[in-house]
């Protein structure tokens, strides 16, 4: 019998704030630089001031990056940063690699739609630590360990 534990909700709300932070800088460093390139007025156009060159920017935008984000990161490995930094993996109901199209829902769910996900999660499905969309992708958030490869110990200098 394999044991997996399941991940709390306070450290995959962990996760998803490392997640949100350091998509939401690396979009907004791209934006800012490709208006800059384009000679328009990115200050003007962040902050909602009048400016001569004003276009709308999606305010979705940051979604469709961290959905995808969240779809490859997860589908490949896993993890994304803030499961990685928090010990924490997607994986199928088996404990298993969750693949790209479970991945993709489960993560449509978290950039998407995370308020009401988890809420029906929690309503509907009490105590299994489940979202919606975790539900419908039949995928679990598990705790994991790090481990040294085999055969290798670390000794730190002060040791």
């Amino acid at each position: 019998m394999v044991e997996l534990r399941i991940a709390g909700w306070e450290s995959r709300l962990g996760a998803w704030i490392i997640d949100i932070i350091i998509v939401s800088v690396c979009v907004g460093v791209i934006e800012r630089a490709l208006l800059s390139l384009l000679g328009l007025n990115a200050d003007a156009i962040f902050f909602g001031l009048p400016g001569p060159f004003l276009i709308p920017i999606p305010f979705w935008s940051n979604g469709v990056v961290l959905f995808l984000y969240w779809t490859l990161m997860e589908g490949i490995t896993g993890q994304s940063i803030g499961k990685m930094v928090l010990n924490l993996r997607l994986t199928d109901r088996k404990g298993d690699p969750a693949g790209i199209s479970k991945a993709a829902v489960s993560a449509f769910g978290k950039a998407f739609l995370l308020p009401l996900d988890c809420l029906i999660g929690w309503l509907a499905m009490p105590g299994t630590g489940l979202r919606l969309t975790n539900r419908l992708s039949e995928t679990i958030v598990i705790r994991t360990d790090y481990h040294e490869p085999e055969g290798v110990r670390y000794i730190h200098e002060d040791e």
